[in-house]
């Protein structure tokens, strides 16, 4: 999976409905499929995922457990619940865990994208008609193009995906492991240096381009992309 695509989390144990669900939310980035609460926990833990959803009846782990955790560790997920629980004290319920959305089955397609779509936009991963917009940073993720001051900056390999991540979350902290989890994918024998390689190059990059943002690296946490304030 490419390093630069919005990743997608679905949590359903009925197969053919996740099948369902991602078919109708595929054209927004890469869909992971799983279909018990234990395994989807497991997955929402990597911190690799730009939202979630989510199924409240599972086995293992139901959806309520996995939301109340994941919203400890993870406060900015964006989560909708589906279930075929239409009562209102489930969805308060949910709400009250955290939920930034709840639909009920059966549901219309259009809805879901459409409620899917405005989550990613409310918490800056999909930008409004395509773009991510921090500071004078514009990235064009379906074009892989960024313009600093409306002027094109070239990013080599997975600089570009890296820039993307960061400013996905931007003000967030995010560690190196997640990083290279989401560049480079669990399986790569690739050394996790290989972070701070491409972070020291795309910092030359933004410098040399005078983007108005700051990557911090926080020691033995991670680091995190804001705005520059200005004076």
């Amino acid at each position: 999976m490419s390093g630069d695509t919005i990743k997608l989390l679905v949590v359903e144990d009925d197969y053919a409905l996740n099948d369902t669900v991602r078919d109708t939310i595929k054209e927004l980035g890469d869909v992971t499929q799983v279909h018990d609460g234990d395994e989807g926990l497991f997955e929402i833990e990597s911190g690799v995922y730009d939202a979630v959803i989510l199924d409240v009846m599972l086995p293992g782990a139901d959806g309520f457990t996995i939301l109340k955790k994941a919203k400890e560790e993870y406060p900015n997920l964006p989560i909708l619940m589906l279930t075929a629980k239409g009562e209102l004290s489930d969805k308060m319920q949910g709400f009250d865990l955290g939920a930034d959305e709840y639909i009920t089955k059966p549901f219309y397609k259009e809805e879901l994208l459409a409620r899917l779509k405005t989550l990613l936009r409310h918490t800056g991963v999909l930008g409004q008609d395509g773009a991510l917009e921090v500071g004078n940073i514009q990235i064009f993720v379906d074009q892989h193009k960024v313009l600093v001051d409306n002027k094109e900056v070239n990013l080599q390999g997975r600089e570009f995906g890296l820039l993307v991540y960061l400013m996905q979350h931007v003000g967030q902290i995010v560690t190196k492991d997640q990083i290279f989890d989401r560049l480079w994918g669990f399986d790569s024998d690739t050394s996790l240096t290989v972070v701070e390689v491409y972070m020291s190059n795309l910092r030359k990059n933004l410098r040399n381009a005078n983007a108005s943002v700051t990557i911090k690296t926080l020691r033995n946490v991670g680091y995190t992309l804001s705005p520059v304030e200005e004076a």
